[in-house]
Order: C-alpha cells, then sequence, then structure tokens
C-alpha cells in the first residue's frame, strides 16, 4: 500500500475527550492515495479476468489429448484411414543421393552423388539393395509403414537423400504397384544414424497418428552394432521389439570401412 501523503485530508481537529472523528467509506477510497491504490486492484483484476479467458479459449481451440497429441496442431494434416493403425516402422538410412532419371542405371556410380570414399566396391548396388529388402518386408507386412531417412546432405544437390531413395523405388517399380505405395514415405531432416531413427520415428507419427510398437532397419551390416547398442539403447527402445537387417556389398567387405566404424564406436563409449 502506498503512503498517504501529508495533504491527505485537513488537519483533524483537536478533540478534548480523545475520539477520532469519523469518515465516510467513499472519502476515505476516493481520497488521492486511495485512488491510486484503488486503480492499481482494478488493473490486476482485469489482467487476471483477460489471462484466464485466453487460457480457456486456447484449452477450448487446441484441447491437447492425454497421448500429447493435438486435433487443433495437427488439424491440417490429412492421413487414410488405412495407415491409423500401422504398428511397424521400417527405417531405410540414406547414404547419397540419386540424381538420375533412368531406374536401368541405377547401377552406375555417374548417376548417384556420392563421397569419393564412397566410389568403387559395389556400394551403389548395395544403397538399391536396402531399398529393395524395405520394399519387400513392407509389402509382406499390411502393418508397416517404410520410412526413407535422410536430408540434403550434399551442397551440389536441392534434394535430400529419402528424396531420391523414394524417386528410385518408385521408377524401379519395387512395390509392384503402379501408384504411389501409401504405406511408404520419407524423412528429410536427419543428417546421421542416430537421427536416421529419431525422427524416423516422429515422422510415423506424424504420418500415422501413431508411435510404432516394433523397428525394423536396413541398412550396412558393419552398423548393426551403432544402431543396437547405441542409438536403440540411447532412446531406450526395448530390445526385443527392434531389428536390424545388414545387407552389405556382393563382393568383400570394405576393410577400411569397418576398421573406421570400430573405432568410431570405441570413441563414442569411452
Amino acid at each position: 500500500m502506498l503512503p498517504s501523503p501529508v495533504s491527505f485530508a485537513k488537519r483533524r481537529p483537536f478533540r478534548r475527550d480523545g475520539s477520532i472523528p469519523r469518515y465516510k467509506v467513499a472519502d476515505f477510497l476516493l481520497s488521492r492515495t486511495r485512488v491510486t491504490n484503488l486503480g492499481i486492484i482494478f488493473l490486476a483484476s482485469a489482467l487476471l479476468v483477460s489471462l484466464l479467458f485466453n487460457l480457456l479459449h486456447i484449452a477450448q481451440t487446441y484441447h491437447f489429448s492425454d497421448d500429447y497429441g493435438s486435433p487443433g496442431l495437427f488439424a491440417t494434416i490429412s492421413r487414410d484411414d488405412s495407415i491409423s493403425d500401422l504398428t511397424h516402422l521400417i527405417i531405410v538410412p540414406g547414404h547419397a543421393i540419386w540424381k538420375g532419371t533412368d531406374p536401368q542405371l541405377r547401377l552406375r556410380e555417374d548417376q548417384w552423388i556420392l563421397e569419393p570414399y564412397q566410389r568403387g566396391g559395389g556400394r551403389v548396388a548395395t544403397f538399391f539393395a536396402h531399398i529393395l529388402r524395405a520394399a519387400q518386408l513392407a509389402i509382406e507386412d499390411k502393418d508397416a509403414l517404410l520410412v526413407f531417412s535422410g536430408g540434403q546432405t550434399r551442397s551440389v544437390s536441392t534434394t535430400t537423400e529419402a528424396e531420391s531413395y523414394m524417386r528410385l523405388a518408385l521408377s524401379a517399380d519395387v512395390f509392384h504397384t503402379p501408384a504411389s505405395f501409401i504405406r511408404s514415405t520419407t524423412e528429410n531432416h536427419a543428417l546421421d544414424s542416430f537421427q536416421n531413427l529419431l525422427f524416423s520415428i516422429a515422422r510415423f507419427h506424424e504420418y500415422t497418428g501413431n508411435y510404432p510398437t516394433k523397428i525394423t532397419v536396413v541398412g550396412y551390416e558393419f552398423k548393426r552394432a551403432r544402431f543396437v547398442d547405441l542409438h536403440r539403447a540411447a532412446l531406450r527402445w526395448p530390445k526385443e521389439r527392434f531389428n536390424y537387417i545388414g545387407v552389405d556389398p556382393d563382393d568383400e567387405h570394405n576393410v577400411i570401412s569397418e576398421q573406421g566404424e570400430v573405432s568410431q564406436l570405441v570413441h563414442l563409449t569411452s
């Protein structure tokens, strides 16, 4: 409460009996100091009422559900009813960008944007083998959603690894359907293997409205430990509901790549 000014009221008359003169309530509230305090009370009350109305409006607009989904936020996402009950997430981590247009030339390295270490050794054939194996799994399991994962990792390309994988998959008709395969999609932001896993789970939820109960990753065999022992464990995903399928080149393994993977795992776990 602000202090009363010296000129709050007229000087009280002296009374021999010691009694204090009575003031009307209106005079008390409308005095200069009391008007200031009363204004603060009114402003605070108006602010509180406004805050309550805004919170009520937000609650009615978004109406968050128990599983942290929000119909208000996801109202613009259109989903097919046939994918709402999918439970199996199949992930293909991207490793390069296919820039070609003719799937018949998919095994030629000049049809891909590659790093120097990726040239030779049948790597591009392995990339397609990952796509083909994952597509077969998705066709066989009606509860599966295939997610090609990989962001824009090459500055010379405006597309992402995931988009190029999907484009190659459709061009090569790996789903055996003339139309787009509705149980396949892309995750276009991951820049490393951990993000491949994490972002694909998020993409599954965005695409279907639910989280998966089972995950299968199709990739290089020498990356198995990375996904199973590190990334899966970091996300606390149950090991019994996580499967890794390793598909390597038909020719001899790349010893340098395997040694580099082992040394990197040692560094990450130390």
